[in-house]
């Protein structure tokens, strides 16, 4: 079991995983998004790479287009 905070609520998950996975799991794959962990932006290349840990504090941000 993992917690994490996203976008400042408590989240529960069943096991570790890296920011690809919580995007999936958010529903959120294949939008314009930026992801930051612990203060820091993850590059959109390093979603598969950067594992994700207990405790650890992700805000999440759509794109939204319009005029």
């Amino acid at each position: 079991m993992i917690a994490l905070n996203v976008n400042g609520t408590p989240r529960q998950f069943e096991a570790a995983m890296k920011v690809a996975d919580l995007v999936r799991s958010l529903g959120l794959e294949g939008k314009r998004l930026a992801v930051e962990r612990n203060g820091e932006i993850v590059p959109r290349g390093d979603y598969t790479a950067v594992e994700l840990t207990d405790g650890d504090a992700i805000e999440i941000v759509v794109a939204v287009g319009g005029g």
